[in-house]
């Protein structure tokens, strides 16, 4: 049996539970039992995680099996859990394998956590052409601790959404895959988002593809560095300066159980 924390921010949700109880070869497999969402348990993640004395070291496993460097939600999950735990803490450091990302507690310790993440700086800011799906498509690349393909340019719907994100998200040009998010730029200090996180597919939020829109609007699309990033699950705040990005948003845990699988 293993113990299993359920956490989402936005909708974004991961299956959190102590890595001393999962063997390594079984890790992958794990991760697809339980985030399934008919046959499991359901999430877009597993993270797998101890606890130290600053916070916690985590690995992220996709839905799919694939293992991720970072995801911004899911840090801000794991600070949630770390925070209900010991309600005196406020600040937590989450070590994951595209660095340490400091959190501060910000807003009321309720069900809904609100947290100010220090996600880094981003690298790797370029445009360029694509083909894809029988079109040639400009997208920004970037990294925020994790590969980010942003289209600036056409309709941001679902249709859209399904016929570009998964091309893109394995395209040719990204040989560890890339999450992918289409973006609408609404007003220099507010822009709408859809994603298609690698390894998931469309989901309702994430906190990295969030930062990664606002850096390539603001960057090309006329949007300022200071910014309201609006997703199908809700509204994430991102400010981008010199000393990196920080991002501004819930979570929630919601169930606590045990994995009989």
């Amino acid at each position: 049996m293993i113990d299993l924390i359920k956490a989402h921010a936005y909708g974004n949700d991961f299956l959190f539970a102590p890595i001393e109880q999962t063997a390594d070869a079984e890790r992958a497999t794990l991760a697809r039992r339980v985030c399934d969402r008919h046959s499991g348990v359901g999430a877009d993640g597993l993270v797998l995680y101890a606890t130290t004395a600053a916070g916690a070291t985590m690995t992220l496993y996709n839905a799919d099996g694939g293992v991720a460097e970072v995801s911004g939600n899911a840090v801000r999950c794991l600070a949630a859990i770390i925070a209900q735990r010991n309600t005196s803490a406020r600040e937590v450091v989450i070590e994951t394998a595209a660095g340490a990302i400091p959190l501060t507690l910000v807003g009321p310790a309720g069900d809904r956590m609100t947290f100010e993440a220090l996600m880094g700086r981003p690298t790797g800011l370029a445009q360029r052409s694509l083909e894809v799906a029988g079109e040639l498509v400009e997208v920004v690349e970037l990294s925020v601790g994790n590969p980010q393909c942003i289209v600036l340019q056409g309709p941001v719907d679902d249709a859209r959404l399904q016929r570009l994100g998964p091309a893109l998200a394995t395209h040719s040009a990204f040989p560890a895959g890339s999450n992918v998010e289409l973006v609408e730029v609404e007003s220099p200090s507010r822009i709408r988002i859809l994603i298609w996180e690698r390894g998931v597919g469309p989901t309702a939020a994430s906190g990295t593809g969030a930062c990664a829109s606002a850096v390539a609007a603001a960057a090309y699309g006329g949007a300022s560095r200071d910014v309201d990033v609006v997703s199908p699950g809700g509204t994430q705040h991102v400010t981008w300066t010199d000393a990196g990005i920080r991002l501004t948003g819930w979570a929630e845990v919601v169930l606590t159980g045990r994995w009989h699988g």
